[in-house]
């Protein structure tokens, strides 16, 4: 199996186990806040992709959110999301997917997202474009910040932060509206199926970023990370949209 048949058959594998355990009633516990949640089931889906990259890319290396680690003996690293959006999903909202990413060397190569409520599976690899359930992903439309509509994610401390909201502000003041859905990935797939304009987040870790920045450069897209007022921005949607966002962001505070 090639390595994006692969990635998206591990999300769709523990997007199905995460939900069986989610509906069997799962454990869960804080890590930093009230908020920020992580749970048996996260834990089960990050091992079974984890045990099943050892046995299929054993050369591999590994990094998930939840601890998974494994050297890499080639340059080559998966990077896991087993539940992103674990307080929705631990709600019975719907808005939560699994996800992975794949990288050589610091270069993306391929990256697959399953969101179980859209009975979704996104793939993307690089130069193969990005598909949805096995169908190709139109190249995404250009259009300004203006008709766009913005999603992000804001915690108790983002909305505490002067400069944070400052910069939010300052973008909002150009776009059409602001979604927060409380799973960036899930986001990141609307934006690669042209369903939210942009995209913006502060100091992603790999796993909330490499997966849905694959499914938007596959579609031709525009990513980008912007350091500005202490934070590293990270923002992906089309070029227009993108490329506005960044001036406003560097001229907030």
């Amino acid at each position: 199996m090639d390595d994006v048949g692969l990635a998206a058959t591990l999300v769709q594998d523990a997007a199905r186990l995460a939900l069986a355990m989610r509906l069997r009633g799962v454990a869960s516990e804080q890590k930093t806040s009230a908020a920020d949640l992580v749970s048996a089931a996260d834990r089960t889906a990050e091992a079974l992709i984890k045990d099943r990259l050892r046995d299929e890319r054993p050369e591999d290396g590994v990094l998930g959110e939840e601890g998974a680690s494994v050297a890499s003996r080639n340059g080559r690293r998966w990077v896991i999301d087993p539940v992103d959006g674990t307080f929705n999903f631990l709600s019975g909202l719907p808005t939560w997917c699994s996800a992975v990413a794949l990288e050589h060397d610091g270069v993306l190569l391929a990256g697959a997202v399953d969101i179980p409520a859209t009975r979704e599976t996104w793939a993307a690899g690089r130069g193969l474009g990005t598909t949805v359930n096995g169908g190709a992903v139109e190249p995404l439309a250009d259009k300004p910040l203006r008709d766009c509509s913005v999603a992000s994610y804001l915690d108790r401390s983002d909305v505490s932060d002067a400069a944070t909201m400052a910069v939010l502000s300052r973008l909002m003041d150009g776009a059409a509206t602001l979604r927060i859905s409380g799973s960036g990935t899930a986001d990141l797939a609307d934006v690669a199926a042209g369903r939210i304009g942009l995209w913006i987040q502060p100091d992603c870790a790999d796993w909330d970023w490499l997966p849905g920045r694959a499914l938007v450069e596959g579609v031709g897209g525009r990513t980008v990370i912007v350091e500005h007022l202490g934070r590293r921005w990270y923002l992906a949607g089309s070029g227009a949209a993108v490329d506005e966002a960044a001036e406003r962001l560097v001229t907030a505070g």
